[in-house]
C-alpha cells in the first residue's frame, strides 16, 4: 500500500487535506502528515524528516506558502533540498501567495461550509478571478467572515473545495499533480 507524506508549514494545511484529499485520493492510499512550525522550520528539518522514512511504496509531497518570494526560486530549493535528501521522486508545490488563495478560489466552497450561500456571488467578482495574485486572502475571507480563523476555516472548508470550480491556479496544479503521481504509483503495481 502506497503511502503519501505530506511536509506541510503549517495546522491549517493539514486540517483542510484531510477534508479534501479524500475526494480525490484512492482509498488504497494511505496519507501522514508532517506539520512544521513555518516555512523556515520546514525547509531546515525536511530532508533530515524525508531520510528518516525507510518503508517502502513512500511518496513524499511538500506543500509551501509562497508569501512574498519568488515561487520558482522557491520550489527549486525545496526540490534541491529533497535531492539532498535522496527524494528526487519529492512532489513539490508551491501556495501562490498563502494556502488560503485556494479557498478564495472557491466562494461556494467557503459559502457552504459557514452556511452563507450567496458567498458563491463572489467567484465571478474580477478582483477574485486570479485568488494567486491576492496580497491577502486571509484579510479577503474576513471581510466576508469576521471571525474566520485559520485552522477552523480550513476545517470547514478543505471537504467542499472542489478543483473543477477552484479559480485558484496552484490548486488545481496540486490537485492535477496528487492525481498524476497517485496513478502512476498504481500504474506501476499492475
Amino acid at each position: 500500500m502506497t503511502t503519501l507524506v505530506f511536509l506541510l508549514e503549517e495546522p491549517s494545511a493539514r486540517v483542510a487535506l484531510e477534508g479534501f484529499l479524500p475526494k480525490i485520493l484512492p482509498d488504497a492510499i494511505r496519507t501522514r502528515y508532517l506539520v512544521f512550525e513555518g516555512k523556515q522550520d520546514l525547509e531546515k528539518r525536511m530532508a533530515r524528516q524525508m531520510r528518516a522514512w525507510r518503508l517502502p511504496e513512500i511518496r513524499f509531497v511538500v506543500l509551501r506558502d509562497q508569501d512574498s518570494g519568488d515561487c520558482r526560486v522557491i520550489k527549486r530549493a525545496l526540490v534541491e533540498r529533497a535531492r539532498e535528501a535522496g527524494r528526487p521522486d519529492a512532489l513539490v508545490r508551491i501556495a501562490c501567495r498563502e494556502f488560503e488563495s485556494w479557498f478564495v478560489g472557491d466562494w461556494m466552497a467557503v459559502g457552504v461550509a459557514f452556511d452563507k450561500a450567496n458567498l458563491s456571488r463572489l467567484q465571478s467578482k474580477a478582483m477574485y478571478r486570479e485568488p494567486d495574485a491576492l496580497g491577502s486572502p486571509v484579510r479577503e475571507l474576513r471581510k466576508v467572515i469576521p471571525a474566520y480563523q485559520k485552522v477552523d476555516g480550513a476545517r470547514r472548508i478543505g471537504p467542499h473545495l472542489d478543483p473543477g470550480r477552484n479559480r485558484s491556479h496552484s490548486f488545481r496544479a496540486f490537485a492535477e499533480a496528487l492525481q498524476r503521481l497517485v496513478g502512476g504509483v498504481e500504474g506501476q503495481r499492475s
